[in-house]
């Protein structure tokens, strides 16, 4: 076992759904997996094991922020083989070109996060994701009979859920960024240095501009389309 995940070795699945909420983790295996096994719950951060359409399939929470979700994705590849991670969060929309409840497909990641400058001694890299993760997360998404709407472009992965700066995502607006979020840059940039794959689904749950929102609740249990085109792209 490593020092954050309690699971032995085999324990945890090549496929990983990668929910920040410990709890959405929970409500995932619960309604997606069959035959769902608990093999960690170190720190609260749970983690499970189960099947999907014959497919094994693991689900670890990760926790909010690039540094708790790169502790968690960092033993996943490289104490446990994990080889593909579908980040399944939640984001605020920054564009009224989407509502609440719509899904951002995210092919590339944007920052302010210290983690990448420091990674790469003050260059900038660009974090994206795994093209054939995304080509079948989009396929998926057009296969399905879904309620909301989906849309594919870019996130911004922000180290502060309370900025005291908001204007500063401006610039990234008006270069096309759809939503902010706090962990896909992290984890784009991790899958790259493994040699793995990684993908950020997230739903809309709060409306940056029209200050709509939904509950933890919600949050927690009914963003089922992500989970569906997740499952169905990390399985492909």
């Amino acid at each position: 076992m490593s020092t954050h995940i309690a699971a032995e070795p085999g324990q945890i699945a090549p496929v990983v759904l990668f929910p920040g909420d410990p709890l959405r983790a929970k409500w995932i295996a619960e309604n997606f997996l069959e035959d769902a096994e608990l093999y960690s719950e170190t720190r609260g951060m749970l983690g499970y094991t189960g099947t999907w359409n014959g497919h094994r399939v693991s689900v670890q929470g990760s926790g909010m922020g690039q540094p708790s979700m790169a502790i968690y994705a960092t033993e996943l590849f490289s104490e446990y083989g994990v080889q593909t991670i579908v980040r399944v969060g939640s984001c605020g929309a920054l564009t009224e070109k989407l509502n609440v409840r719509d899904i951002i497909i995210a092919n590339g990641a944007s920052t302010d996060s210290g983690i990448n400058r420091v990674r790469f001694h003050g260059l900038d890299f660009a974090p994206v994701a795994d093209f054939a993760l995304l080509r079948a997360a989009v396929e998926a998404s057009e296969q399905l009979e879904l309620s909301s709407a989906v849309h594919v472009g870019q996130l911004f992965s922000s180290d502060q859920f309370y900025s005291t700066r908001p204007e500063l995502t401006e610039p990234f607006v008006q270069h096309g960024i759809l939503g902010v979020e706090m962990e896909a840059a992290g984890l784009y940039t991790l899958a790259a240095y493994h040699g793995r794959r990684a993908l950020a689904i997230c739903t809309v749950s709060d409306h940056i501009v029209t200050g709509e929102e939904t509950t933890a609740k919600e949050r927690e249990q009914t963003f089922g389309d992500m989970i569906e085109i997740a499952l169905r792209a990390a399985t492909a």
